[in-house]
């Protein structure tokens, strides 16, 4: 049962509803793909982590790279990692909420 069966909607969904969201669930499939492979790329061509998982131990050192280590390649390719994976939760949230609202039989 969909969402506005739910809701007591009697009959048919509304034009919009009908039309709009089969082409948002393309979209936002395509979109999961396109960005899970854009991310699965910058993973694979990040350096490794020179410092492994030590400084959690021992402590971060100050320096001045660490400062400014967000204006590098490396820093930029880690914060586009991390907002593509942020988008890709956002759009994996409303796919499933438009699903539940429009679920054909």
């Amino acid at each position: 049962m969909y969402f506005f069966g739910l809701m007591g909607a009697a009959g048919d969904l509304p034009n919009w509803v009908t039309t709009l969201f089969p082409i948002l669930k393309i979209i936002f499939v395509s979109y999961i793909g396109l960005a899970a492979i854009a991310i699965a790329v910058l993973i694979l061509l990040q350096p490794s982590n020179s410092q492994g998982g030590i400084t959690g131990i021992t402590g971060t050192t100050e320096t001045y790279y660490s400062h400014n280590k967000g204006a590098t390649k490396e820093g930029r390719m880690k914060r586009a990692t991390m907002w593509l994976a942020i988008s890709v939760v956002v759009v994996v949230i409303l796919f499933f909420v438009i699903n539940a609202i429009y679920h054909p039989e």
